[in-house]
């Protein structure tokens, strides 16, 4: 049995491939080593993950995951692993190479992602090649739904957008001020919480002040991310939900930034599937 998974920061889809060629598929929350220790995600594999699978004991492990980008990271989510599951391959990535495997398979391309987070890359068919660091939603992750979420969020409360739209938006997700800035301060995750309240700008895309938004977080994307690549001679492949349910403007500033989309996604399993069944079929 091979185990493929694709963490980002919200959420984990977990794919359990059978030896008779079906297939079983998994929610959880996301995993993220960055924020959370080895004991946690021990724990949280060991009660949450194992009583679905109903077995411990898997051939081949592929976890794609947010966070997992340095060595440090790598090794704490190996341990955890190790824990809790017999394996006679455990191999893991960044999700952002499970992006770029998901897009591109073994072809060169730009692969971005655009979901709670963004991180962008050119790939060259076998690995990451060139990435231009993320730095997280505080100070980077441009035109991912936490950063257009912390956007939308100061925008309402400094009284920046057309009268109305403030107060349409706190009674959308029921919350007070005082509630939104303890969330983003004294909370954990608080990027899957600003995340949660970009789902008023697809709602109301509508009005321009909140279209601009979004707007402008996919035109930094580009320009201070993906422009780093040789993206003019190349498509550029997004997958994520930010990316897949706002395609329309992000189509509008890649024209007018003269850029041209390849492949666009909504969530990278379906293809890891096939890349990994391929994979193992050669071998």
């Amino acid at each position: 049995m091979i185990l493929i998974a694709d963490s980002g920061s919200t959420k984990t889809y977990w794919s359990l491939l059978k030896a008779d060629g079906g297939c079983n598929h998994y929610y959880t929350q996301g995993i993220n080593p960055f924020f959370q220790t080895e004991y946690e995600i021990e724990g949280f594999l060991r009660m949450t993950l194992l009583p679905q699978l109903g077995v411990d004991t898997i051939s081949e492990i592929y976890f794609y995951g947010a966070g997992c980008a340095t060595e440090k990271q790598i090794n704490l989510m190996r341990s955890a692993f190790s824990k809790v599951f017999s394996y006679d391959i455990l191999d893991v990535d960044s999700d952002l190479l499970g992006a770029a495997r998901a897009l591109c398979g073994d072809e060169p391309g730009i692969a971005c992602i655009l979901g709670t987070g963004s991180n962008s890359c050119y790939y060259n068919g076998q690995a990451i090649e060139k990435q231009v660091s993320p730095l997280g939603f505080i100070i980077g992750d441009e035109g991912s739904g936490a950063s257009l979420g912390k956007r939308l969020v100061a925008d309402c409360l400094k009284n920046q957008l057309p009268k109305g739209i403030k107060e349409r938006f706190l009674e959308r997700f029921k919350l007070t001020q005082a509630q939104i800035v303890e969330n983003i301060y004294s909370k954990p995750f608080p990027s899957r919480f600003l995340a949660s309240l970009s789902l008023f700008l697809i709602e109301n895309i509508e009005e321009q002040a909140l279209y601009q938004i979004v707007y402008d977080g996919f035109t930094d994307f580009f320009r201070r991310n993906v422009f780093q690549y040789d993206c003019l001679n190349k498509k550029v492949n997004v997958v994520g939900s930010i990316g897949y349910h706002y395609q329309d403007v992000l189509s509008k500033v890649a024209d007018d930034l003269s850029l041209q989309l390849g492949k666009i996604i909504q969530a990278p399993s379906e293809e890891l599937i096939k890349y990994h069944k391929q994979r193992s079929i050669k071998i």
